[in-house]
């Protein structure tokens, strides 16, 4: 469904990336760890069409992407949620879930998606006239997902969903994250909170300095010495 083919990305003159591979097969959730710093977000970012690779190929749905804007890539499903989460804060949750639906596939889906998305978080229905300025980090996450759903995904790429969440939300979010994928959603996840995120991966890769350093099993990096000392600091 996503391959990563030799990516290289620059933040200036600063390569950030270095000849990365990547694949998520269609319906996979694949975790994506790595210490603060190495790389992860950009990598999602470069994947999403937000930042530019200087080198290589993305292919999504058998299309090389890496040359089409942001929007191009939303159309065609594969939609980034960000770490930073970035709602409107005095919009409501309704307006900031429709915002959304606006590419042309969702528009036709508008109703059902949200009927979906009241059904994986009832409490943003209950919410869905509040301001989102007034929710919780948990619940702003919530309605940071549900406007990703909106946009008739087929894809996520889903950046540390748990950061600044209490453990019982956390749990929450990745049960939905992997609800969703069980409909045939990819989801390619960054996270920090390993322990708990490993339960759900199909795969894992490990980022370190701009280079995927490791792919396999969920198993095989808990018994990995090697990650572990990579990851020293990560685990929870």
């Amino acid at each position: 469904m996503l391959e990563v083919k030799g990516i290289d990305s620059y933040y200036g003159h600063f390569r950030v990336l270095k000849n990365v591979f990547l694949k998520v097969e269609k319906g996979e959730f694949v975790v994506l760890l790595g210490a603060n710093g190495h790389g992860k977000s950009t990598l999602l970012k470069t994947i999403c069409g937000i930042m530019n690779p200087t080198a290589g190929h993305i292919i999504f749905d058998g299309q090389e992407i890496h040359n089409l804007i942001i929007e191009q890539i939303v159309e065609m499903g594969l939609v980034y949620i960000p770490e930073e989460r970035n709602l409107f804060p005095e919009m409501t949750v309704m307006e900031n879930l429709i915002l959304g639906a606006h590419n042309s596939n969702a528009r036709k889906e508008e109703a059902k998606n949200l009927d979906y998305v009241f059904e994986l978080f009832p409490q943003l229905k209950l919410l869905e006239k509040q301001l989102c300025s007034g929710l919780s980090g948990g619940e702003q996450r919530m309605v940071a997902i549900g406007r990703g759903l909106m946009s008739s995904a087929k894809f996520l790429a889903v950046d540390e969903p748990s950061m600044g969440l209490a453990p019982n939300l956390t749990d929450q979010v990745f049960k939905t994250l992997s609800e969703v994928n069980k409909t045939g959603v990819g989801v390619l996840l960054v996270e920090q909170s390993i322990n708990k995120v490993l339960e759900y991966a199909d795969r894992v890769y490990v980022l370190d300095d701009g280079k995927i350093v490791f792919e396999g099993g969920k198993e095989d990096v808990l018994n990995n010495e090697q990650i572990k000392d990579i990851l020293l600091g990560v685990y929870e």
